[in-house]
């Protein structure tokens, strides 16, 4: 989270030597700034069926390779470290049961705002466990799911665990790790404490306006009543913010919604299906010199090097979008600032007040609206103007198979296991 320089002169650079130090002193592992979003170097090096992982981040979710992951506090892993056990109460267990398939322009972002909305407000999952399974997992590809699952945390559920399958097996040899695999299922006749079902074909593109992902909607259902919903985006933001002066309604004109900013980053966007995706999408498009911009964040820098193998980088730059270093940044507010009064659509985990940078106690406010890839790059392709990624119809969809190459990582990540 303190990867970038900030006011305070080398503070944060002191961090990671001092982290580094500790992990030559204890026998930890040290994974450089910028070498990965740490959940995506979870995902791709510890993540196992069956195995569980506390990690000191709200995110912290690898359900979809069968691991039960937790964010905690820091002094509840020291007392990981030093030998103890984790004591909770005994959880509720909430059955997710998933059919059908997702239509092209659906993303995972688009299922985690729907399950959101439906279950954050009346805390209908709240400390309990999502259990994933049904026929519909079958559909999702390894990285469909992952962005699935780390979103559950906005659902205010304690973890996430999936089925495992062939798909999983496959990602874990991909990952150099075959004997991390292990098929997982509901036994027969297994009980929940409540269940959701999920028709993946009935899915639409989604958008999540401030000031949390559960103020979800269709966007189809935004456009039709933007000036309605906006308005009240605006009167939530006086209310909590009396020196901020917003002016959202302002974006709608010329018969649409202009956003200032688009943004893949993190443990939910970055993720390698979701900018291929991206790049199909924007290919032969550009994104206008006007004042929207489009900035992707690679989760790894594996995936950094395979977006370059694929062409999907080349795309994406010829379109008028940045490439910039894997960074949790855009996710709290420590990259990609909008302006004052800017809007922005981002494919990252969180839309809270302050979390996109501004200072509205301070009048300086702007808007983060949630949305998958495929949305944010079909707005991009527009120019800014909000548009849904299933709206078109003459995208071709690559789907290049991933590869990983560990070798970035043997070569600069510090190793002191043992």
């Amino acid at each position: 989270h303190n990867s970038l320089c900030a006011v305070g002169g080398t503070i944060n650079e002191d961090d990671h030597v001092f982290g580094l130090s500790a992990a030559k002193r204890y026998g930890g592992e040290f994974v450089p700034a910028h070498q990965a979003v740490i959940h995506s170097y979870m995902r791709e090096m510890y993540a196992g069926s069956g195995r569980m992982i506390l990690g000191s981040d709200s995110h912290t979710r690898y359900g979809a390779y069968g691991t039960l992951a937790i964010g905690e506090g820091g002094p509840e892993l020291v007392k990981q470290l030093l030998g103890r056990t984790y004591d909770i109460p005994y959880p509720r267990v909430v059955g997710v049961h998933l059919t059908g398939s997702p239509r092209a322009g659906v993303g995972p972002q688009d299922v985690a705002l729907a399950l959101i909305a439906a279950t954050f407000p009346k805390g209908l999952v709240k400390n309990s466990v999502l259990e994933f399974f049904g026929d519909g997992v079958a559909n999702l590809s390894i990285d469909y799911r992952n962005g699935i699952d780390v979103m559950t945390t906005e659902t205010s559920c304690l973890s996430s665990v999936w089925q495992t399958d062939e798909t999983v097996r496959c990602a874990l040899s991909v990952h150099g790790r075959p004997e991390a695999y292990r098929a997982l299922a509901p036994e027969e006749g297994a009980c929940y404490d409540m269940g959701i079902e999920i028709d993946l074909s009935t899915i639409e593109p989604m958008i999540a306006l401030p000031f949390h992902p559960s103020n979800a909607w269709t966007i189809h259902e935004f456009l039709e009543n933007a000036e309605e919903l906006l308005q009240k985006v605006e009167a939530d933001a006086k209310r909590r913010f009396p020196k901020a002066n917003p002016q959202l309604t302002g974006k709608i004109h010329d018969g649409a919604v202009w956003a200032d900013q688009g943004v893949i980053a993190g443990c939910s966007g970055g993720l390698f299906d979701n900018i291929t995706e991206a790049a199909d999408i924007v290919r032969g498009h550009y994104t206008g010199s006007g004042a929207f911009s489009f900035d992707v964040y690679p989760t790894s820098v594996p995936v950094s090097l395979e977006l370059m193998k694929v062409g999907s980088t080349a795309d994406l730059l010829a379109s008028g979008a940045i490439i910039k270093p894997s960074f949790c940044g855009p996710c709290f507010g420590a990259g990609d600032v909008p302006a004052n009064n800017g809007l922005s659509l981002r494919h990252t985990t969180r839309n809270f007040p302050n979390r996109e940078g501004s200072k509205p106690g301070e009048g300086q406010i702007s808007a983060v609206a949630l949305m998958d890839a495929r949305s944010i790059a079909a707005t991009s392709a527009n120019g800014g103007y909000l548009t849904a990624a299933s709206e078109l119809t003459d995208v071709e969809y690559t789907t290049p198979d991933y590869h990983f190459d560990q070798g970035v990582y043997d070569k600069r990540v510090y190793n002191g296991w043992g």
